[in-house]
This record gives structure tokens, sequence and C-alpha cells, in this order.
């Protein structure tokens, strides 16, 4: 380009048509997941270079929750995102009129969550320092590659005045997890894998629960348009009696069932809902997501009862084979935390997932711009204290 790009709002078939010319984009940056969280005001921006359409961007917006403060300014929120050129050497000519635009338009502050890499671990780098009693979280472990695009990107937004945020932020840090565990798909060369060679990369335990989960006639089906209803409160059911075995609060059925009419209505394949049946037992049951070439595992639920037939396994390995017919080159577990403590209760999701033989991967985190300084500094202090 040769000018700063401009920014202005544009439709949700634009931001559509310009997801759907990307290989890759988080589903959180779709217009879709505007329905999804229908809590936040949501408008799509676009980056033009001329006329020419060149990132978008999904921003959340929600008023500043000051108690007996009534101003009419909210917090622009861009989760994963915005998609734009995040390799250009001049970050700032992307991000100013951005800035620009959400403040003319009543925005206290910008947060977003740039969908760059900063450093990856393997699976046998993770699975050493788990066993390493000096290691106790990834940052004593040293990366097993560091990504120059990435490093670039913090600098950048650190001279630029952003800042990094801890996920402190209750209802407003959305939670997107800093820490992912993804499964390649595709060679460094991008040649899709086979179905072989994934397995291969799976540690002996994932190879022995999915053959025990087949012997054991485990059997994994995919929800169609006719079934999604009932299908999706059987996974609720399931999902509720997980929650209450592993202490978190579960979502409510309605907000699956506005996520799958929402993520579907926009493309046929972009959601997808697994079954997991042992005899006539709902065992697992799974949430999975696609955008061009990325693949997610966005939520699971397993009974307590049967956990000896694997059904996790089984659905999974369904997932993971379902993402390579259609061209994935990543299928991304989602969020682990950084612990590598064995006596951590959250150590059992990364052991759960290093067996997938996949790697551990940083992003650069959610970053906050103060637009107005006390208003800011105002909503900082009230989510303190909640």
């Amino acid at each position: 380009m040769t000018s700063d790009p401009s920014v202005r709002p544009i439709s949700p078939e634009q931001h559509l048509a310009f997801v759907r010319a990307q290989r890759s984009t988080s589903f959180l940056q779709t217009p879709a997941w505007a329905r999804v969280k229908a809590e936040w005001r949501a408008e799509s921006l676009g980056w033009f270079a001329g006329d020419d359409l060149v990132g978008a961007g999904l921003v959340l917006h929600r008023s500043v929750p000051v108690p007996k403060v009534r101003i009419n300014r909210t917090l622009a929120y861009l989760p994963e995102g915005p998609v734009i050129d995040w390799a250009a050497e001049d970050l700032g000519a992307w991000l100013r009129p951005m800035a620009r635009h959400l403040k003319t338009h009543g925005a206290f502050a910008v947060r977003m969550g740039p969908p760059v890499v900063t450093r990856r671990w393997s699976a046998a780098a993770v699975k050493q320092g788990i066993a390493d009693p000096d290691v106790r979280r990834l940052d004593d472990l040293a990366p097993t590659h560091r990504e120059p695009v990435g490093a670039r990107v913090v600098s950048q937004l650190n001279e630029l005045g952003w800042r990094l945020q801890g996920g402190d932020g209750g209802g407003f840090a959305a939670g997107q997890p800093r820490y992912n565990f993804q499964v390649p798909l595709a060679g460094a060369d991008g040649t899709p894998l086979t179905e072989a060679d994934v397995l291969a990369g799976m540690n002996q335990q994932w190879r022995r629960n999915i053959k025990k989960a087949d012997k054991a006639g485990v059997v994994v089906t995919l929800s169609t348009d006719e079934t999604v209803t009932a299908d999706l409160k059987a996974f609720h059911d399931l999902y509720v009696h997980t929650a209450e075995r592993d202490h978190f609060t579960p979502r409510p059925l309605g907000y699956f069932r506005t996520m799958a009419e929402a993520m579907r209505g926009e493309e046929p394949d972009r959601l997808t809902l697994w079954l997991a049946h042992h005899e006539s037992d709902l065992v697992a049951a799974t949430i999975a997501v696609r955008v061009g070439t990325h693949a997610w595992y966005s939520y699971g639920a397993s009974s307590t009862e049967k956990r000896d037939v694997r059904g996790s396994n089984a659905v999974q390995w369904a997932m993971m084979r379902d993402a390579l017919a259609s061209g994935a080159s990543v299928y991304d577990l989602r969020g682990i935390t950084d612990t590598l403590d064995p006596d951590d209760p959250h150590a059992g999701l990364i052991q759960f997932k290093v067996g997938t033989g996949g790697e551990a991967v940083e992003h650069a985190g959610e970053w906050d711009l103060p637009l107005r300084p006390l208003l800011y500094r105002a909503f900082q202090m009230a989510m303190r204290r909640r």
C-alpha cells in the first residue's frame, strides 16, 4: 500500500465475504459471533486501501460499568482480531485509524487480541517439562521455536502505547486464552498430513485409547440439521454433569442453541456437534468449529461412568479425521494454562492434550489502548472491585 489504510464500518455481508477470502480467521472474528454475543453491541469495521477492502474486524461494544456514573462510552473489544496485516513493518498505520474511528464513536478504550503466535513448545518439550521438578510453568521451559512476527508485534504495541492485560478484567476480559494446544495437520511446507501421520505423532496411551474405544464398540456420530435440536439438549445435559464434576460454571442451553443457529446459518459446516455412544449411553459429546483451514475443538463433555471405554479419545479422533478431510491445516484444542506443575489441578488438561502430539503455543495476549484515560482508570478500578 502506498498510503495508510482508512477505516470505516462495513456490512455483515462485506465482512463475511472478506472472511471467506482468507485462509484462516478466528471464529470470534466472524459476523455470526455478533449474534452469539448479543449482550454486546456489535459493528463490523473494514480497512480500505482506496476502494479495496484489505482488513476487517468484529468489534463488540459494552458500556463502562462504573457505579453511579452514566456515560455513553464503551469498551471496544476485538477478540482474536482484527484481521489485518500483522506482519506489517508499521503496525501503527493499521491501528491508529481504528483507534480514531472508535474514539470518535464513543469508545473510552480498545481491547484486542492479536492473532499472532510468539512462542511454541513441542509435545516432547512439554512432556519433559512436566517430568522436571525444577520446571513449574511454560516460561521456565526454553521454547522449541520463537516467532519473529509475534515478537515484532509485541514490541510495536508497547511502542504505540498499548498495554498487555493479565486477563483479570472480569466479564470484560472475555477470557480468550493466551496459551493454546494445537495439532498441526500439515507439514512445514504446507503438505497435508495423513491420518497415519497424525496417529504416529500421538503418544502410545492416546493410540491405545483410540483402539480401546473402537474395540469396546464406541460409535461416534455427527449431528444433522434434523437432529441438532435434540442432540444439543443431550450434549448440554452431559455438559452440566461435566461442570458439576470438574467444578466450573456451565453455560445455559440457550447459549449453545444460539451459537449453533448463528454459525451454521453463516456456513453449514461452520459448527458441528459430535456424539459418542457406548451401547445406548452417551459417553462423550463435543462441539467443533471450522473457519477456512483452522479447526477448533470448542466445547466438550464426558460421562463419569464408562470412562474406561475412552469415548473422549474416540470423539477427538473423529474430529481430527474430519478436519483432515476438510483440508484444515491445524486442529486447535484451545486453551491451556501455563502450568507444568503436576500437583496443579489444571495440569491434567495439558497432559491430556499433550498426548495428541501437537504443540503448546503462546499468543501475543490481549492488549488495551486507553482512549480516555480517566474513564479507563475508573473502569480498571471497577473491575478490580468485582
